[in-house]
């Protein structure tokens, strides 16, 4: 292979995508390669890694489940069938069984999924929006504001974490799932923000970063093109974390009564019954309890998939390969590729 052709390959991700000047490209083709650089590629990746692969079925899973189940599924109502009825005793009418109430298990499962999907996604944004920010701001500003924003950062982390959410729980008392997911991760974006911020002072002394300053960029230019595609594999196992978390979070609390759900179906309000109606000691009940233990273990083991199968997607050499836009015939396979940087070779 000629030296020009190996020049060609250490094409960072906006050389490669850039390679044909804006100003030659009508709208429609920047739309068309921006679609396929930030949407098809991603999605080929993702389809190439079976981790990855697996844990966005089993998210799409849940989500279809929540957007449509609700409406397919009538609400689960008391005597609504048979008392503590096996799985599959009445075909397929009631296929999980019910509870000592006759509720349908199956239909408290769907209908507890929406308000759990609100939940984890609030709580993963907050926590990595507000990480992101306050760590990547003052590890690249320095200064009187990387001391600011850590000395907030330290307090916030010296909050103990539970007792808070207990008594934001007590004097709130959440009915929104969206406000049950901020609550649940108050404070722990500050250990994010933490990591972040010592992960950018390394990234910032790279001789790329230097030379993008050198050129007169933009501090938010910088921070975009250079900075965060290094730290984003870890910024989304991070989210995935934090939805864990929730997920956890909310089930414990819900289970020992701490956050209300008077009007509130939830999988740990469902453990919580199953619990006290008997569910450990009768065999007959078994799948009362088994159902929510389950559900709540397949959600987070496709999070977890999905979080270990995506980090190449933030590999520009990756991703450029995958875009049909760029990636040529003679291209080697990326079969043993990882995400090592973002910002790339400069």
């Amino acid at each position: 292979m000629s030296e020009r052709t190996e020049q060609v390959r250490v094409l960072d991700d906006d050389e490669a995508f850039e390679a044909v000047a804006e100003n030659t490209m009508g709208r429609g083709e920047r739309y068309r390669r921006l679609f396929d650089r930030w949407v098809l590629a991603p999605g080929r990746i993702i389809w190439d890694d079976v981790r990855a692969r697996v844990g966005a079925s089993i998210l799409l899973l849940y989500v279809l489940v929540g957007l449509f189940g609700p409406a397919v599924y009538k609400e689960p109502k008391v005597n609504q069938g048979p008392r503590s009825l096996t799985p599959l005793a009445e075909g397929l009418t009631y296929p999980l069984g019910t509870d000592n109430l006759g509720r349908d298990i199956l239909a408290q499962l769907v209908h507890a999924t929406p308000s759990m999907l609100q939940m984890i996604t609030a709580g993963g944004l907050f926590v990595t929006v507000m990480g992101v920010t306050v760590g990547t701001t003052a590890g690249f500003a320095g200064g009187r504001t990387d001391r600011f924003l850590s000395l907030i950062t330290d307090i916030v982390m010296t909050i103990p974490g539970l007792p808070l959410i207990v008594i934001l729980a007590a004097l709130l008392e959440p009915q929104d799932p969206i406000v049950t997911g901020l609550i649940l991760t108050i404070n722990v974006w500050a250990g994010l923000a933490r990591e972040i911020r010592s992960q950018v002072l390394s990234i910032s002394r790279h001789s790329y970063v230097e030379a993008s300053q050198a050129m007169g960029l933009s501090t938010p230019t910088i921070i975009l093109r250079d900075i965060l595609p290094n730290i984003m594999p870890y910024v989304l196992i991070t989210f995935v974390n934090a939805a864990r978390q929730v997920i956890f979070a909310s089930i414990g609390l819900y289970f020992l009564g701490v956050l209300p759900y008077d009007s509130v179906v939830n999988w740990g309000v469902m453990i919580d019954q199953a619990v006290s109606g008997g569910a450990m000691h009768v065999m007959s009940m078994a799948h009362w309890l088994i159902a929510p233990l389950a559900t709540i273990t397949l959600l987070s083991f496709g999070l977890i998939l999905f979080s270990q199968g995506t980090d190449r997607m933030f590999n520009p050499r990756v991703r450029a390969r995958h875009s049909s836009t760029t990636r040529s015939n003679d291209d080697p396979s990326d079969d043993g590729a990882t995400a090592t940087t973002g910002g790339g070779v400069r």
